[in-house]
C-alpha cells in the first residue's frame, strides 16, 4: 500500500475516533430535547451522501476507483496537498464539533433551552463543519486520486451542504430574530467575513 493511502487511513481513522462521541451524543440530544425539526429531504440525503463518499474513500485507500498507478506517481505533489488539505479540514471539523458542546445535533433543530453559538470558529464563520466535511472528503479524493470521491464531493455533496445551511439559517433566523440577523452580518456563511 502507498504511504499517502496509509495516512489517508489514518486520518480517516483518528477523525471517526475524534468524532464519536460527538455522533453518540447528537443522537441522543436529537431524540429528546428537540423543539422544532423541519421536515425536507436535507435533514438525511447530505449526510447520507458523505457516508457514501467515506465508503469511495475507502475503496480508494485500496486502489479502487482511482487513476492507474503510474499516472498518480506524477501528481505526488497535488496528492500530499490533498492528504494536508483533508487533515487540516478532518482537524477543523473536531473543532467546531466540540465548539458547539451540548447544542450539537446530527440534524437542523431547535432544542429546547437553545443557545446561539458565536464563540470559538463559530464567531467568524456560521458552517464550519459542513465546510470542514467537504473539504477533508475533497483532500482525501485529490490524494487518493480517486475518480470517485472528488466528483461526488463537487456535484453533490457541495450543493447539498449549501441547501442545508441556508436552511439552517432560515430555522436560526425565525427562532433567534435579530439576535441572528446581527451574528449573520458579523460572520460569514462558509468563508469568514464573506456572506
Amino acid at each position: 500500500m502507498e504511504p499517502i493511502n496509509i495516512l489517508t487511513a489514518l486520518g480517516v481513522f483518528l477523525s471517526m475516533a475524534a468524532n464519536w462521541s460527538g455522533t453518540k451524543k447528537g443522537l441522543k440530544t436529537s431524540i429528546t430535547k428537540v423543539q422544532e425539526r423541519p421536515d425536507s429531504f436535507l435533514q438525511k440525503l447530505p449526510p447520507n451522501v458523505s457516508v457514501i463518499i467515506l465508503l469511495f474513500i475507502f475503496f480508494g485507500i485500496f486502489n479502487i476507483g482511482v487513476l492507474p498507478t503510474e499516472i498518480k506517481n506524477n501528481y505526488n505533489n497535488l496528492r500530499i496537498g490533498g492528504l494536508i488539505i483533508f487533515y487540516l479540514f478532518s482537524w477543523l471539523q473536531v473543532v467546531s464539533f466540540r465548539s458547539l458542546g451540548s447544542f450539537y445535533t446530527q440534524e437542523i433543530v431547535i432544542l429546547k433551552r437553545h443557545e446561539l453559538c458565536t464563540s470559538g470558529i463559530y464567531k467568524t464563520i456560521r458552517h464550519p463543519q459542513y465546510l470542514s466535511q467537504i473539504l477533508s472528503d475533497l483532500g482525501a479524493g485529490i490524494a487518493l486520486m480517486s475518480y470517485l470521491v472528488i466528483p461526488l464531493t463537487l456535484l453533490a455533496e457541495l450543493p447539498l451542504f449549501i441547501m442545508r445551511a441556508k436552511l439552517e439559517e432560515k430555522l436560526l433566523s425565525k427562532h433567534f430574530n435579530e439576535k441572528y440577523n446581527l451574528y449573520k452580518k458579523q460572520s460569514g456563511f462558509f468563508i469568514p467575513f464573506i456572506g
